[in-house]
C-alpha cells in the first residue's frame, strides 16, 4: 500500500531511540525525509546511521527540548515540516510521596510543555503558509488509567490528551490535523526504569518490577514497530479524516477486569 508519504518532511522528537526511533525509521522506509531530534548527539548520529539504508534525507537536531529557547531554534532550523511527531519525554514512576515536585516541574517541562509549544509554534507557522499538515502526539494509556504508582506521568498523559482533542478540533480550519496516540507498556529501555519507579511504590522494593507488568494481553509487552505503524499510517493522507482524536494502542488493556 502507498501511503502518499514519499518527499514528505517529518521531524521527531524523541526520534534517537525508542518509540522516536520505530517511528522515524518507519517514515524513512516510506521514502519521507526525517529529522530526529534528542538530546545525545552521539546517539542521535548511530540513529542516522541506522535510518540511512532507507536511502532518504536524515537530518539530526540535538536539543533539550525542555528549554523554550531550544524549541524555537529547533523550528528555525527545521524549516517547513509536513508531519510534526512529539515523542520526547520520559516521566518517572513513583506515587505523590515518593517524587519531590521538582521532578515533577523537570518532567513536564520536557514532555508536557514541550509538546504544548512544539505545536503551538509548528501549527501558527502551518497556518500561516496555509499549506496544512500533521501534529501527532505520542502521549500514553495510563492517561486513561491513571494509576497513584505512575501518577507524574498519568497526570502529564490525561493533560495532553485533552490538549489534543481541544486542539485537534479546531485545527482543521486552517487544514491541520492534529491527533495522538496511547502507547500501553512498550518494550523500550525506559519501560524497565518506569516499572521499577511503580514497584517501589506499591511493594517498597523495585526489584519486584515484573509483578507491575504482569497480565499483559497477549501475555507481553508491545513492540515499538507496532506503535509506529498505527502512527505511521495514521498520520498519512489515506487517514485524512482523523484529527482532533487520541488512539489507544493498548490491546484493550484498559477493560481488562
Amino acid at each position: 500500500m502507498d501511503l502518499q508519504l514519499s518527499g514528505k518532511h517529518v521531524l521527531v522528537t524523541g526520534g534517537s531511540k525508542g518509540i522516536g526511533f520505530a517511528i522515524a525509521d518507519l517514515f524513512a522506509a516510506e521514502g519521507a525525509r526525517v529529522t530526529i531530534v534528542g538530546r545525545d548527539e552521539a546517539r542521535l548520529a548511530e540513529a542516522k546511521a541506522k535510518l540511512s539504508k532507507h536511502g532518504t534525507d536524515v537530518t539530526i537536531h540535538a536539543a533539550d527540548l525542555a528549554d523554550a529557547a531550544a524549541r524555537k531554534a529547533l523550528v528555525e532550523s527545521a524549516g517547513t515540516v509536513d508531519i510534526l511527531v512529539n515523542a520526547a519525554g520520559a516521566i518517572p514512576g513513583g506515587d505523590l510521596f515518593a517524587l519531590p515536585i521538582e521532578t515533577w516541574q523537570e518532567a513536564w517541562q520536557l514532555k508536557v510543555f514541550g509538546y504544548i509549544d512544539l505545536t503551538r509554534l509548528y501549527l501558527e507557522r502551518m497556518k500561516a503558509e496555509g499549506s496544512g499538515g500533521t501534529i501527532v502526539n505520542i502521549i500514553g494509556d495510563l492517561g486513561r488509567s491513571p494509576r497513584f504508582d505512575y501518577v507524574c506521568g498519568s497526570s502529564a498523559n490525561a493533560a495532553l490528551i485533552a490538549f489534543t482533542e481541544a486542539v485537534g478540533g479546531r485545527s482543521t480550519d486552517w487544514n491541520v490535523r492534529v491527533f495522538g496516540v496511547n502507547p500501553s507498556g512498550t518494550r523500550t529501555e525506559r519501560v524497565l526504569a518506569v516499572a521499577r519507579g511503580r514497584a517501589e511504590s506499591r511493594f517498597g522494593d523495585p526489584e519486584r518490577w515484573q509483578e507491575v507488568l504482569s497480565g499483559l494481553p497477549f501475555d507481553r509487552l508491545a513492540e515499538p514497530s507496532e506503535i509506529a505503524s498505527v502512527v505511521v499510517m495514521l498520520a498519512s493522507p489515506l487517514a485524512g479524516y482523523l484529527s482532533g482524536t487520541v488512539v489507544d494502542v493498548d490491546a484493550g488493556q484498559r477493560h481488562r477486569k
